[in-house]
Order: C-alpha cells, then sequence, then structure tokens
C-alpha cells in the first residue's frame, strides 16, 4: 500500500504540483504580497498536473511506438534502459490516467475562466510588457517539447541538449516568482511592474531548479548519450558537470539570494534559513556520483524545491 501511494504522489506529478504552491507561497510572502485566492492555486495545481502528465504520457507513446518499429518484444522492452519504473507505472495505469488527465483539464479551465472573469476586471487593459510576462511563460513550456508531440510544430527546445535546464529552469522560475505577484495585483487592479527586488528573486530560483534540471540529466545520462542530446553531462562527463557546472551555478544562487536579502534586509537568522536549501542542494550534488533510482530523483531531488518553499514561508513566519 505504502508502495502505491508513493507511487500515485510522485508518478501522478502530485508533488510537483506540491512544490508549485509551496515555491509560490515563498516568493509571495518574499515580495511583500499577500497569499492569491484559492482559485489561483487550484489553476496551478492542476495546471502542473495536466503539463506534466501530458508529458509523460507522451514519452509513453513515443517509447512505444520505438520498440513497435524496432520489433522490441514486451519483455525485452520492459529492461529497456529507456522503460523505467515510471514509464511502467504509466502502462499499468493508463486508462485512470486519461480519465483524471479530462478531469483536471477541465478543473484548470474553469479556474481560468473564474479568475478571468470574476478576480481580473481590467485583464483587457494590461500593458504589453505584462502580457508578454503572462504569455511567455506557458509558451516556452508548449515549444519545450515542440515536434515530440506536435508534428506541426518544428520548434523542440527539449532537444537543445546543455540548454535544456536552463529553459525547465526559466518555466519554473517564471510560474512561481512572477506569477504569484502579478496575478495578485490583478485581483487588486493594479498592473504589475517587474523590479531589482523580483529580478533578484526570479535568478535566485531560476539557478536553484536548473541545477535540479542538470541533477535529472545525469539519471538520464545512458538514454540522451545514445539519443546524441549532448547534454552537460554528456558534452563534459560527471565529475566536470558536477565541480565545473553544478557548484557555479548554486554559487549564483546563492550570491543571487544574499543580494536579495540584503535588498530586503533580512536579518541574520532569516538570510540563514533560506540558505539552508543551498547547502542540502551542495550537499545533494557531491552525492551524484553514484547512480541512483528513480524515485531518489522524484523524492530527493525534487523534494529540494519543496524545502526552498517551506524554508522561505518558515523565514518570513518567524522573522517578518
Amino acid at each position: 500500500m505504502r508502495k502505491k501511494i508513493t507511487e500515485f504522489v510522485f508518478f501522478g506529478n502530485y508533488f510537483y504540483a506540491l512544490c508549485t504552491v509551496a515555491l509560490s507561497m515563498e516568493a509571495s510572502l518574499q515580495q511583500g504580497v499577500p497569499l492569491n485566492t484559492p482559485a489561483y492555486y487550484v489553476l496551478l495545481v492542476a495546471g502542473t498536473i495536466v503539463y506534466y502528465t501530458y508529458a509523460y504520457m507522451g514519452e509513453l507513446h513515443l517509447f512505444n511506438a520505438f520498440s513497435k518499429k524496432i520489433g522490441l518484444p514486451r519483455t525485452a522492452a520492459t529492461t529497456n534502459s529507456y522503460y523505467n519504473r515510471r514509464t511502467h507505472w504509466y502502462t499499468r495505469n493508463y486508462r485512470t490516467i486519461t480519465i483524471t488527465q479530462f478531469v483536471y483539464t477541465l478543473i484548470a479551465i474553469t479556474a481560468a475562466l473564474y479568475l478571468a472573469i470574476k478576480e481580473f476586471h481590467e485583464i483587457f487593459s494590461l500593458h504589453a510588457d505584462e502580457w508578454l510576462m503572462l504569455l511567455l511563460v506557458p509558451m516556452v513550456a508548449f515549444f519545450y517539447y515542440g515536434n515530440d508531440y506536435f508534428p506541426f510544430i518544428k520548434i523542440n527546445l527539449r532537444n537543445s541538449g546543455w540548454l535544456k535546464p536552463f529553459i525547465i529552469g526559466f518555466v519554473w522560475a517564471g510560474a512561481v516568482t512572477i506569477y504569484p505577484v502579478m496575478f495578485y495585483k490583478w485581483q487588486i487592479n493594479q498592473h504589475y511592474e517587474i523590479s531589482v527586488m523580483s529580478i533578484w528573486l526570479l535568478i535566485k530560483n531560476w539557478m536553484y531548479i536548473s541545477v535540479l534540471c542538470i541533477m535529472f540529466d545525469i539519471k538520464d545520462y545512458a538514454d540522451d548519450y545514445n539519443r546524441h542530446l549532448k547534454t552537460f553531462v554528456v558534452r563534459v562527463g560527471l565529475r566536470r558537470t558536477i565541480f565545473s557546472i553544478l557548484l557555479p551555478l548554486i554559487a549564483i544562487g546563492l550570491m543571487a539570494l544574499w543580494g536579495f536579502a540584503s535588498n530586503q534586509h533580512f536579518d541574520g537568522p532569516r538570510t540563514l534559513i533560506n540558505t539552508l536549501p543551498f547547502i542540502a542542494l551542495l550537499s545533494v550534488a557531491y552525492s551524484m556520483h553514484k547512480r541512483k533510482p528513480i524515485l531518489f530523483y522524484l523524492i530527493v531531488i525534487d523534494g529540494l524545491m519543496l524545502l526552498k518553499g517551506i524554508c522561505g514561508v518558515i523565514g518570513y513566519l518567524l522573522f517578518p
């Protein structure tokens, strides 16, 4: 039973949704903005689940098509390096996932319409830069998979190799750093203006999540190598990826944190609490020398996002 619950939470992308809520709450509080209405978080949760579930269902279709093309028997397919525990879970629960995907899509659309009609009274008077910030993140997320799942789209940012983790990091950072404040401003009929403070926070989250994405590339090293996808670890090897790429990016994220903390006049204990996730990030980065099972990456590495959100909220509540 515990195994089934664990797979449901992590493979079903509910943990990702929890991370987006925690990071969004952290960003709101750190920028001095009240939390959003429940409808906003419903949209955030449902949108996250739908996006990632659709992505992994697409991977399942691609794997099945690849296996059929080369005539790989089912017993052999399940031992292939590309076929992991998550893919097997999607195969076993395909019908249920298809139904829940439809339900969550309806929930996301309903929440979006509710916000547009009931909350964002001035949505059609937004400035051009607000429209750009609103549309840029979902457009990048959409083009990330590109013609993998949409043959009529010729852009596929996922195949960019070394750029891939920064694209994912940008989408996450934009969604959990800019959107919470921007959506709140619209609810009180104010325009959103990006500031130096929000840029510091955006860079901090961007670098933090990009490091986590590079760690996931370490997990996918064998498959990326076979697919000729030139990720950092494929290009320069594991050791140089850790010491020449991960550690400098963590340092950039830390400097952005300390710059943000200085700008916001955080006291010592609050700065320390917000530094703890970066210390944990360093520790996990050093542990990447040995291959781990997929749930390690989903629980420990993705768990660092949740840890960051929790530390940010606790820091605000204890030392406002």
